[in-house]
């Protein structure tokens, strides 16, 4: 059996929840997770216009700014790593895609595969869920999960042929 998401009132009265539950995205009752990833794929398709060193400086702020509300957010409504805060799988799924060129494939293949170490959480990504507290606990393993999807992404452009975003040969 499936079990729903419970959503804390909270997130719909304090704007740091609401960031945290991922502008209402990880409210959903079921698989918050993976909705809540769903806009990171929009925002990924958006940044695909600009430099990779601003990509990579939003991917930092929303890194510390993520660490803060989620360490708030668990301290304020009691639940360390609750289902619906959904910011870190935002950050994970732009790591992911970092270098990668944007289209349809590529975002629903970048899509799949995060999701994929994110809920399966294989070595480091399952210890460091069960050991690291606190904002950067929460954190720490969709970083993770997003720097395994990079590689496998990677890989997958150079098994297909295809250039990493950026580069031209």
């Amino acid at each position: 059996m499936i079990k729903r998401n419970q959503v804390p009132a909270s997130v719909w009265r304090d704007p740091v929840h609401f960031s945290a539950f991922g502008f209402g995205a990880g409210a959903s009752p079921y698989a918050p997770g993976t909705v809540g990833t769903l806009p990171a794929v929009l925002l990924v398709w958006l940044m695909s216009y600009i430099p990779i060193i601003w990509y990579l400086c939003v991917i930092c702020l929303l890194y510390v700014a993520g660490v803060w509300v989620c360490a708030k957010t668990s301290n304020d409504i009691g639940v360390h790593d609750h289902p619906g805060v959904v910011v870190d799988e935002v950050v994970g799924y732009l790591i992911a895609m970092i270098l990668v060129p944007v289209n349809v494939w590529t975002l629903a293949t970048g899509f799949l595969v995060f999701r994929f170490f994110d809920i399966v959480k294989p070595w480091p990504i399952c210890w460091l869920d069960k050991r690291v507290d606190g904002g950067t606990g929460i954190m720490i393993d969709d970083v993770v999960a997003g720097v395994f999807s990079l590689i496998v992404m990677q890989l997958l452009l150079i098994y297909v042929g295809l250039p990493p975003a950026g580069l031209s040969g």
